[in-house]
């Protein structure tokens, strides 16, 4: 089992390889270990957005991949083309266009997100080939395994995990909390 100390170590943001919205003094961090080719990660993803705007600069969002490829045969490959887009600082316009095209995450639909997301497409393919960002996505994977994440997609609010397999709605529920926890 994790310890508090040693989770709250695994979701503390890094400004240097994580991709957040919202700002760093917001009152609320909400942290997503998400997988581009899940099915419940794209209905979250639509809920997410509605969120954020919902509570505007209370929140801020990180993303962290957790790719299950035993299921998701493109879901590696497409964390790993949204992190060259985040090398671009493009991730959130990258990671926009995945979900949109969420059955189509192969090569070649992969490079045409790129394409379409504005990339300088010689360093995009030279990064893709040489696998520049695995490294960063199987950090993320490792941090999600010390958290005991199994599924897609985990969400933590200020460091708890929040379980939505009964629906989003419980991250409004665990949000609200956490903001009233704070006044």
């Amino acid at each position: 089992m994790t310890t508090l100390s040693s989770a709250a170590t695994v979701l503390a943001v890094d400004a240097a390889t994580d991709h957040t919205r919202g700002p760093a003094a917001a009152r609320v961090t909400l942290v997503e270990y998400g997988d581009f080719e899940c099915p419940s990660c794209r209905q979250a993803h639509a809920a997410i957005r509605i969120l954020l705007a919902h509570y505007g600069e209370q929140v801020r969002f990180v993303f962290r991949h957790f790719p299950l490829r035993e299921v998701h045969p493109h879901a590696e490959l497409a964390a790993e083309a949204a992190e060259a887009a985040g090398a671009q600082h493009k991730f959130w316009p990258f990671h926009e266009l995945l979900f949109a095209h969420q059955q189509q995450l192969d090569e070649k639909h992969v490079r045409q997100c790129a394409e379409q997301a504005g990339l300088d497409m010689a360093r995009f393919t030279n990064e893709m080939r040489d696998h520049v960002y695995l490294q960063r996505v199987q950090e993320h994977i490792e941090g999600g395994r010390r958290l005991h994440v199994r599924a897609t997609p985990a969400f933590y609010v200020n460091g708890a995990f929040c379980d939505v397999s009964f629906g989003v709605e419980h991250l409004h529920k665990a949000i609200d909390v956490a903001l009233a926890g704070q006044d």
